[in-house]
């Protein structure tokens, strides 16, 4: 098996606000000079983590980042024990015995609205939740039984978004797990100027006796381009923290492939309608030293066909890289609209 799975994507978006700054506007970077729309990694993985490719493709393998662990073990206690005993088995559940070794996470103060809340989100896969179930069920016959994390959090598990993108427990580091996938700020090929959209909205309620404006005003900033996205995956990191399954870590793989080329972040969505799909992918497979293509737009495109010459100024770039260090990958598959390759072959060879 290959080590490194690498995606190569360029999308077109129209006008869109798919992913905002703290201002409200578009997320940019400057790259060569010249002004980039961008779209940040954790927008996207958010995006695919929450899509329907990933909820169709690994229902059963997802795990759930939240702060609310706690208030999920008061449900599954409500009705068996008198409710302020349920918070404090679940307080216990998610902290631990010992407050300097928590197990899920800093929990809340007692005085807090939800005192069951932890203070930063964890991402828990559903191995870990059983366990916390049942670690409140024994907790419910015996009040005196010691909560340690290591009766809890597992170093590997079936949660395959977990084992893609990593996660992080700050006060028990030995049970984070190392994203196997890597995902770069997906930016524009070309510059981009971001604009605003100077809108009214009408009150149907007024007459036309009252006055002729309108019931509200307002600005929103948009942008729109060719974007481009790169992915590199350790398939042998995938399958080391998914314990060895090779099956569902190609599963996952096939679903990252299709969430890249077919979901965006939904910023704005109501607004913009921006559904964009990939026009180009390429999938690359090795044991090489992995490589971004970014590169290729370090100088703007420019045209009248910037998808296309996007296309090309992408293609150069690994041409030439490969003259200057010897190719970087052993197997590839091109996705090209409208010139040839699928979506399905790009998944199954993925998978493969």
């Amino acid at each position: 098996m290959s080590r490194f799975l690498q995606l190569h994507l360029l999308t077109f978006f129209p006008p869109a606000n798919m992913n905002r700054d703290d201002t409200g506007r578009p997320k940019t970077a400057v790259v060569g000079g010249a002004p980039r729309l961008r779209l940040s990694s954790q927008a996207l993985k958010r995006a695919w983590r929450t899509s329907e490719a990933f909820a169709a493709a690994l229902k059963g393998h997802m795990g759930v980042r939240t702060q609310r662990i706690g208030e999920d073990i008061l449900g599954h206690l409500a009705g068996r024990v008198p409710e302020q005993r349920a918070i404090e088995i679940a307080r216990l559940v998610v902290g631990g015995s010992d407050a300097k070794r928590p197990v899920f996470g800093k929990l809340k103060p007692a005085t807090d609205p939800h005192p069951t809340r932890t203070e930063q989100l964890a991402f828990i896969p559903n191995e870990e939740r059983e366990a916390a179930l049942a670690l409140a069920d024994r907790l419910v016959e015996d009040g005196s039984a010691k909560v340690q994390p290591e009766g809890v959090l597992t170093r590997t598990d079936t949660a395959a978004d977990i084992a893609l993108f990593g996660r992080m427990l700050a006060d028990n580091p030995d049970y984070n797990r190392e994203a196997a996938a890597q995902v770069a700020h997906a930016i524009t090929t070309h510059r981009v100027t971001v604009e605003d959209d100077y809108y009214t909205a009408v009150d149907d309620l007024k007459t036309a006796a009252e006055d002729a404006g309108a019931g509200f005003l307002g600005e929103a900033a948009f942008g729109s381009g060719v974007f481009y996205l790169y992915l590199c995956i350790d398939r042998a990191l995938l399958v080391k923290n998914l314990g060895g399954d090779t099956a569902l870590a190609a599963t996952a793989l096939g679903a990252l492939a299709e969430a890249a080329a077919t979901v965006a972040p939904r910023g704005k969505q109501n607004s913009f309608a921006a559904h964009g799909r990939a026009h180009y992918v390429l999938a690359e497979k090795g044991d090489q030293q992995p490589r971004t293509l970014a590169g290729a737009f370090a100088r703007p495109v420019m045209g009248d066909d910037l998808p296309e010459q996007s296309v090309q100024a992408l293609v150069r770039f690994r041409d030439g890289l490969a003259e200057a260090y010897g190719r970087s990958w052993d197997a590839e598959r091109v996705m090209h609209v409208g010139k040839g390759g699928t979506l399905a072959d790009i998944v199954a060879f993925c998978r493969d």
